[in-house]
């Protein structure tokens, strides 16, 4: 696919055509309910609380492929995220962000950001889409303060 639009991300309820958000900032969050950086949820759901309105739409994509920090279910995770921090923005169904079984948005996040990423990291690492450009924020040196300089 030649933009990020064209996809759509899958949650356990329902399905996000990114093709209705076009007018909006998006940021991509691989995310772990058992890892040492899971406590940002709560900086990304601030981060959602303070510029939803103002057109910023996070979306988390639960993955198992880091120390299995993420064994729970689609709808486990879920819960977890809302009873654990309030969170209210999009949480995708799990899957992965590296190797053959890549999630598609996921390979077209890595090969299309400047520069093209060949792995994801760690847990916690962010992709920001605005105004068309794709910028990679490394989990490991990455605070959602930096990702909110960004916006």
């Amino acid at each position: 696919m030649s933009d990020i639009h064209s996809y759509s991300v899958e949650t356990p309820k329902s399905s996000i055509s990114l093709s209705d958000l076009k007018d909006k900032t998006l940021l991509f969050v691989n995310v772990a309910s058992k890892c040492g950086l899971t406590p940002q949820y709560k900086d990304l759901q601030a981060l959602h609380e303070k510029y939803q309105d103002k057109g910023l739409i996070i979306i988390g994509f639960p993955c198992n492929q880091f120390k299995a920090q993420e064994p729970g279910t689609d709808d486990e995770v879920l819960q977890f995220c809302q009873l654990n921090y309030g969170v209210t923005f999009p949480i995708a169904k799990k899957g992965d962000v590296n190797g053959p079984e890549t999630q598609p948005i996921w390979k077209y996040l890595k090969e299309n950001s400047q520069p093209p990423v060949e792995t994801i990291d760690w847990n916690f690492s962010k992709f920001l889409v605005k105004d068309g450009k794709i910028t990679w924020f490394p989990a490991r040196s990455t605070k959602v303060a930096d990702v909110e300089a960004a916006l």
